[in-house]
């Protein structure tokens, strides 16, 4: 019998995190080019409309990689996880509300 643990504390995360987080849940997903090698060379953050994000680059990347927050099955493109979605804050159609004065 396996168990999913999901950590009931949030993580911070930066701005481009976040949007991209968003991005991802809303369906999007990260592309990966590699070199001969087989080396990261680049990042391209997709949005399901097809959209590119240009918040989403290497650092951000490897930044959620590490968190598990995005992960990738069988080789297809990174998708957010269980994990990425309970640390994504909620915020509508991810905008930034206007400052009242």
């Amino acid at each position: 019998m396996s168990c999913l643990v999901i950590s009931d504390h949030a993580l911070n995360i930066s701005k481009p995190q976040q949007r991209t987080l968003h991005a991802l849940a809303q369906g999007g997903v990260i592309v990966l080019e590699r070199d001969a090698r087989g080396a990261i060379v680049a990042v391209e953050c997709l949005t399901r409309d097809g959209w590119t994000l240009s918040d989403c680059d290497l650092s951000v990347f490897k930044s959620l990689k590490a968190k598990r927050m995005i992960a990738s099955q069988n080789g297809q493109p990174y998708r957010i996880t269980r994990e990425g979605l309970v640390n994504l804050r909620a915020q509508l159609d991810n905008r930034v509300s206007a400052k009242r004065w």
